[in-house]
């Protein structure tokens, strides 16, 4: 038996949205039929979208599962049904769990949970750069690619060596890898919780400079420039790092970007007082950057939104501002929050949001999915686009509740996921 998907909005290239019906059999777009067409739905089961987006699956390439290791803050059953519910079909988990993801048992481990516990979402393991995410020896690329990551990363730290990111990068181009890289220079932000600028300022806290990401950038660039390795830039959020991404692509190095929801809508201004649930690595940065991250968005300097989706422990967030861990979790309400800022108050087409969060990833990273079209798998979200409701992080799927986006009004909420002809969730 297949899904009839009836009456949903479907955009096209001229971000116009044109009505569909789209039928779904073994896990594949079957079928697409214009809207003034009568289906026969027989034997199938149907979801009417009348007046719902319907749209590619979301894909996000930057997530924090914590399992093994963490599973009070996050556990893959909680993460992939966080992650459907905000329209996600397919997300990529860092390795700086405990242990770490450098093995291919531990690589194992995550598939196999993620197969038997989780919702049905797509799970995609990064494998670690080094050994216990270290920095000292590299892990065995050629094992942990076998075992099924999608690329290597220490994310959570940057590689501080850069004789060691060219030997990973010269390993990884040899057998057809990506390198993605968290960038940050350890001398430069050690003790400090936020960024430098206005809020540090104000509460004599030591700053995180701009340097201190774009140091890296600049270096992994010239690196990447010399080994011919596809180098994929994590959460940037700096003018600086911009500058360098942009010209590295300018003389054709192979460089991509991802930016965060919370590094286009907020800066460190917005901050309003010592809590917690607003330290995040990278920091929020200068209304500057804010205005710089959406610009190179919007010229394609940088190519994707992800999450970085960072789960933690009410207690752990208790901490307060200088002993709390960086992050917050995002895979509820990204979709909204963009759609809200951007979309609805015109300065983005739909089109153009949903390539950032979809198209764009499966391009990027080589993935079968990110386009709705028949003989595709069927991997979509449906979007309520007009319902206005409040971000209530009590409500969460997450383990975890560290957002500053609580009590926000927002619309685009998704409404059900679909992956691979399944549905995995809906309101």
């Amino acid at each position: 038996m297949g899904i009839w998907i009836l009456n949903g909005n479907v955009v096209d290239g001229q971000n116009t949205q044109q009505k569909k019906h789209i039928l779904v059999n073994n896990g594949i777009i079957e079928t697409i039929l214009p809207g003034d067409e009568a289906p026969n739905t027989a034997g199938h089961e149907v979801i009417d979208a009348t007046d719902k987006l319907v749209s590619p699956g979301f894909i996000d390439m930057h997530v924090h599962l914590r399992e093994p290791g963490f599973e009070h803050k996050e556990t893959i059953a909680t993460g992939t049904r966080s992650a459907a519910r905000g329209g996600y079909t397919a997300i990529a988990c860092m390795p700086n769990t405990r242990p770490v993801i450098d093995t291919p048992e531990t690589v194992k481990l995550v598939l196999d949970k993620a197969a038997n516990e989780g919702c049905g979402v797509h799970v995609l393991p990064y494998g670690a750069i080094t050994k216990n995410e270290l920095g000292r020896d590299l892990t065995d690329f050629d094992a942990l690619k076998e075992a099924g990551v999608v690329g290597f990363t220490d994310d959570g730290v940057g590689v501080q060596n850069a004789q060691m990111m060219k030997n990973a990068m010269y390993k990884a181009k040899s057998i057809g890898m990506p390198v993605i890289a968290h960038c940050e220079d350890d001398s430069l932000v050690e003790g400090a919780p936020v960024t430098e600028g206005a809020f540090a300022k104000k509460h004599g806290l030591k700053g995180i400079p701009n340097e201190s990401e774009a140091i890296h950038v600049g270096r992994d660039i010239l690196l990447s420039e010399a080994t011919g390795v596809h180098y994929h830039v994590c959460h940037v959020s700096t003018e600086q790092s911009v500058r360098l991404i942009r010209h590295g692509k300018s003389i054709g190095v192979k460089v991509t970007a991802e930016v965060c929801p919370h590094h286009l809508l907020l800066s460190d201004e917005d901050i309003p007082s010592l809590d917690a649930n607003w330290k995040m690595n990278p920091p929020l940065r200068t209304p500057h950057d804010v205005d710089k991250m959406i610009e190179a968005l919007e010229d394609g300097t940088i190519d994707m939104i992800v999450t970085d989706h960072a789960p933690h422990s009410a207690e752990e967030k208790a901490k307060g501002m200088m002993a709390a861990p960086f992050g917050i979790v995002g895979l509820e309400t990204a979709f909204p929050l963009l759609y809200t800022k951007f979309v609805a108050t015109g300065r983005w087409t739909l089109e153009f949001l949903i390539d950032k969060m979809s198209t764009k990833p499966a391009e990027v990273f080589g993935l079968p999915w990110g386009v709705l079209e028949v003989g595709r798998p069927a991997d979509l979200t449906i979007v309520d686009l007009d319902t206005e409701k409040e971000v209530d992080p009590t409500q969460f799927l997450s383990k975890s509740q560290n957002t500053p986006f609580g009590g926000w009004k927002l619309k685009g909420w998704p409404v059900a996921t679909i992956v691979s002809g399944k549905v995995v969730w809906s309101e």
